[in-house]
């Protein structure tokens, strides 16, 4: 995922779920929470490689929408953990008490992809 402040771009892995209208991300606080919040403006590029000759590639534009409400939140943050089973223990392990998890969703404004697949 990419994002950008005063024109200093920056670039991370993340762990999402997309439930066919948002993508759904949790991440702890910090440099790209911060940066998000002052310019949500956000590019996801997801690709699938088999090898260099068969693979594809999506790219979305979209916007960082914060899910700060408790209920909303927390069913995210559920709902990312149902789906990604093999979070690192750090993650799986969190709670609202001991560390504030943040969790948001990016809203698509464009989708744009594009594959490589050669036959043998």
């Amino acid at each position: 995922m990419g994002c950008c402040l005063n024109d200093a771009p920056y670039v991370i892995p993340i762990h999402y779920f997309f439930d066919g209208k948002h993508i759904y991300v949790h991440s702890l606080p910090g440099r790209k929470i911060e940066m998000l919040r002052a310019n949500p403006n956000v590019c996801l590029q997801v690709d699938e490689i088999k090898d260099e000759y068969n693979w594809r590639s999506v790219i979305v534009f979209g916007r960082y929408e914060e899910l700060t409400a408790v209920a909303e939140h927390d069913t995210a943050l559920a709902m990312l953990f149902r789906h990604m089973p093999h979070l690192t223990p750090v993650e799986a392990g969190m709670n609202r008490q001991s560390v504030q998890s943040i969790v948001f969703r990016i809203k698509p404004d464009q989708i744009t992809g594009v594959c490589e697949q050669w036959s043998e």
